[in-house]
C-alpha cells in the first residue's frame, strides 16, 4: 500500500470521525472499520463516472449498513462526485445533501436509499437480476457486465430479508453480485456474541454462494478477493472481511461506544495524532491524497467515454437492439393504453378482477417491453405469468416471468432494485393479506418514488375458506397511511384496464387490488362514465338524492344493488365508485364537492374491511359499513350474509340511518 493510498483511507476514517463530531450525531465506527476495502474498490474496481454519476453503465454500489452513510459521502467527496466539502461539514443537518442514511434522489451518486438494515442487500439483488437480464437480451457480454456491489454489515446478517434474498441469488447464480461483509462482530449493546453465533460462512456456501476470508484491513487481500470475486463465472460472492470497528481509534476501536456515537473531542485528537493527521485541523484532505484520486477520477471518466463509444457504435450498428434499449430505458407508456386493455377485458360474464387484470398483464407485456415481474408462489392464483413469455433463471437470464418463493419481502426489495437499475418497469404479486410481509419494501419504494406495480389479488373475506388468516381487514388501510402510494381497487373489467392505465401512468409505486370471487361487470354500458383516473366518479344517479353510497371494489356492486331496494322504498340514492382515495384527493375540491356531496346530503362506505379513515370522507356522522373484526373460514358467500355486506343488509342499515 503507498502512503498516499493509506493516508486516503485514513482520510475516510478522519472524515467520517469530524463529521460525526461536529453533529453530535452518527455512526464513525463502520466507515472507519471498512474504508480499507471502500477505498480499494472506489480507487481500482468500481466502474462509475464522477461527471456523470447517473451513467447507465457504471457498476452500482449499495451500503447496506445506511448508518454509515460517512462511507460514502466521503468517497463522494474525494473522488469528486459533486459532494463538496461544506456539505460533509453539514452532515446530518437540515437540507443538507449529506443526511443521516444514504437518500436516492436527495445525493448525487447514491443508487439507494438505505437504512433498514438488510434492505440494501436484498435490493442488490433486484440490481443484479435486472443487470443480468439487460446482458442477455443485449447479447453483448463485454458491454453489459456491470457489477453490483455491496457493502453489509452484522446487523444485515441478522435481518431475514438477507437470508431470503440470498438464497435467491444463489439459487439464480448471479455471478454479478458481490457482497462485502464488514465482519467487526460488534453491534450497538456489544460483541455479537450477545445474539450472532451462527457460522455465516457455512450459511452462504449452503446457498449457493462463493466466499472469500480476508482480513479486512490488507490491501493485498482485498485486491486479491475482488480479482476472484470479478471473476466468478457461476455464483454470487461473499468477501467475509474481518474488520475492527473504529479503526484507528485508540480508545474506542473495537468497541461498542465507536458505533452509534461520536467519539468526543479529546478522542479525535488522538485519533488524528495516531494517523499522523493535524491534531486541531478539521476535514482536513492532504495534498497527496487528492492528487491520487485526482488521477483515479481522470481515469474513470476517460474509461466512461471509451465506452460510451463503443455503447453508440454497438446501437447504431444493431437497430433492433438499439430500439429494444430505448424502450427498456425510457419505458414509454402508449398513449391509448386504456383502449388496448379494455380490447382483452370486455367479456360481460361475472368474472373475477384478479382473472381480468391477468388478462391486462398479458397486453401490457407485449406493448411494454421493460415491463416484468413475477409472484411469490402464487402466479397462479394471482395470474400474474405472461403465458407468452419464458421464465427469469440461471439458464434463460432473459426470461421476463420472475419466480421468487416463498420470499415476499425479499421480492418486494428485489423489485425496488429492478426500479433502480432503469431497465425494468417491475410488477409484483401475492394474496393481499401478505403484503404484511412486503410492508417494509413497499414504505421504501414510495419513499424513493419508484415505478413498480403491486398485484395483490384475493383482497377480501371472500377468500372464505382460508380462515382469517387469510382475509385481509385491515391491510388496506395499512397501504393507504404509506405517503407517495397509490392505492386502486377496481370495480370490475373495464374498471380494472382503467386501473393499470393509471398503475402505469402515475408516479410512484401502486398497489392494485383484485377480488378471488367473480364480480358482476356493472359499468356495461356506461363505459364513457368511467372516470377512475380521477379516484372517484358517480356510476348511479338520481335528482334529488338522500344518500350517497360510495363503494370499492366488489362492494361498488353491492351498493348498486342496494340502491336499488332502496328506491323501491322511494329513497332517491346516488353511488359512487371509487377505486383510489389517494387519486381522488388530488382532484379540485369543486369535483369532489360534485361528486360526494353537492348538497350536503348524507354520506355512506361501504367496503369489506376495516372502516378505518372513511370519515374523512362520510364525516363525523356518516355511516361506514365494513369490517372491524377479524373474518371467520366460511364460504364466503355466507360470510357476506354474516357480516351483513350484502345489497339487503347494507340497504337495511343505510335506510335505518337515514331515518335517525
Amino acid at each position: 500500500m503507498t502512503s498516499s493510498t493509506a493516508r486516503a483511507i485514513d482520510t475516510i476514517r478522519i472524515l467520517s470521525a469530524d463529521a460525526v463530531q461536529q453533529a453530535n450525531s452518527g455512526h464513525p465506527g463502520m466507515p472507519m472499520g471498512a474504508a480499507d476495502y471502500a477505498f480499494t474498490l472506489w480507487n481500482k474496481y468500481l466502474r462509475f463516472n464522477p461527471q456523470h454519476t447517473e451513467w447507465q453503465g457504471r457498476d452500482r454500489f449499495i451500503l447496506s449498513t445506511g448508518h454509515g452513510s460517512m462511507l460514502i459521502y466521503s468517497l463522494l467527496n474525494l473522488f469528486e462526485c459533486g459532494l463538496s466539502l461544506e456539505e460533509i461539514k453539514n452532515f446530518r443537518q437540515l437540507n443538507s445533501l449529506t443526511p443521516g442514511h444514504p437518500e436516492f434522489g436527495h445525493t448525487k451518486g447514491v443508487d439507494i436509499t438505505t437504512g433498514p438494515l438488510g434492505s440494501g442487500f436484498a435490493s442488490g439483488v433486484g440490481m443484479a437480476m435486472a443487470a443480468k437480464q439487460l446482458k442477455a437480451k443485449m447479447e453483448n457480454d463485454e458491454l453489459f457486465d456491470q457489477k453490483v456491489y455491496v457493502i453489509i454489515g452484522d446487523g444485515c446478517q441478522m435481518e431475514g430479508s438477507t437470508s431470503e434474498a440470498a438464497s435467491l441469488a444463489g439459487h439464480l447464480k448471479l455471478n454479478n453480485l458481490i457482497a462485502f461483509y464488514d465482519d467487526n462482530q460488534i453491534t450497538i449493546e456489544g460483541s455479537t456474541e450477545l445474539a450472532f453465533t451462527e457460522d455465516v460462512a457455512m450459511r452462504y456456501e449452503s446457498y449457493g454462494w462463493s466466499v472469500i476470508k480476508i482480513d479486512g484491513h490488507d490491501e493485498a487481500q482485498i485486491e486479491s478477493a475482488l480479482e476472484t470475486a470479478n471473476a466468478s463465472t457461476d455464483k454470487p460472492v461473499l468477501i467475509m472481511g474481518r474488520t475492527i470497528i473504529g479503526k484507528g481509534s485508540p480508545n474506542k476501536e473495537g468497541k461498542a461506544s465507536s458505533h452509534g456515537a461520536p467519539l468526543g473531542a479529546d478522542e479525535i485528537v488522538l485519533l488524528k495524532e495516531a494517523l499522523g493527521f493535524p491534531a486541531n485541523e478539521f476535514f482536513h484532505v492532504p495534498e497527496d491524497v487528492k492528487t491520487l484520486c485526482a488521477a483515479t477520477v481522470a481515469e474513470k471518466v476517460e474509461s466512461a467515454e471509451a465506452y460510451q463509444v463503443k455503447l453508440h457504435a454497438f446501437l447504431d450498428s444493431n437497430v433492433e437492439k438499439k430500439e429494444l434499449y430505448n424502450q427498456l430505458f425510457n419505458q414509454q407508456i402508449p398513449e391509448n393504453m386504456v383502449e388496448e386493455l379494455l380490447s382483452v377485458v370486455t367479456d360481460n360474464k361475472a368474472i373475477a378482477t384478479r382473472v381480468s387484470s391477468g388478462e391486462c398483464i398479458q397486453k401490457i407485456s407485449e406493448l411494454v417491453p421493460a415491463f416484468a415481474g413475477g409472484s411469490a408462489d402464487l402466479a397462479p392464483s394471482c395470474k400474474s405469468d405472461v403465458t407468452a413469455e419464458t421464465s427469469f433463471s440461471s439458464e434463460n437470464y432473459a426470461g421476463r416471468n420472475f419466480h421468487y418463493g416463498v420470499r415476499e419481502f425479499a421480492m418486494g426489495l428485489a423489485a425496488n432494485g429492478q426500479s433502480l437499475f432503469g431497465s425494468i418497469l417491475p410488477y409484483t404479486s401475492t394474496f393481499f393479506v401478505f403484503c404484511d410481509y412486503m410492508k417494509p419494501a413497499i414504505r421504501l419504494a414510495a419513499l424513493q418514488d419508484l415505478k413498480q406495480v403491486y398485484v395483490f389479488t384475493h383482497d377480501s373475506f371472500y377468500v372464505g375458506e382460508d380462515g382469517p388468516t387469510h382475509q385481509p381487514i385491515e391491510q388496506i388501510s395499512m397501504l393507504r397511511a404509506i405517503p407517495n402510494l397509490t392505492v386502486i381497487r377496481p370495480a370490475d373489467a373495464r374498471e380494472t384496464a382503467h386501473a393499470w392505465t393509471a398503475a402505469l401512468k402515475v408516479s410512484g409505486p401502486v398497489a392494485l387490488l383484485f377480488t378471488r370471487q367473480n364480480v358482476g361487470q356493472i359499468t356495461e354500458g356506461i363505459e364513457d362514465q368511467i372516470a377512475l383516473d380521477k379516484g372517484a366518479y358517480v356510476i348511479s344517479d338520481e335528482a334529488g338524492f338522500d344518500v350517497t353510497l360510495i363503494g370499492t371494489g366488489s362492494e361498488v356492486e353491492v351498493a348498486l344493488n342496494a340502491a336499488k331496494i332502496m328506491r323501491e322504498t322511494g329513497k332517491a340514492v346516488r353511488v359512487v365508485s371509487m377505486p383510489s382515495w389517494e387519486l381522488f384527493d388530488k382532484q379540485s375540491s369543486e369535483y369532489k364537492k360534485s361528486v360526494l356531496c353537492p348538497t350536503n346530503t348524507k354520506i355512506v362506505s361501504i367496503e369489506s374491511a376495516s372502516t378505518f379513515g372513511w370519515a374523512k370522507y362520510t364525516g363525523l356522522d356518516g355511516l361506514n359499513i365494513g369490517l372491524d373484526h377479524f373474518g371467520v373460514s366460511a364460504p364466503g358467500d355466507e360470510l357476506a350474509k354474516v357480516f351483513g355486506i350484502n345489497a339487503e343488509d347494507v340497504a337495511t342499515k343505510v335506510l335505518a340511518y337515514l331515518e335517525a
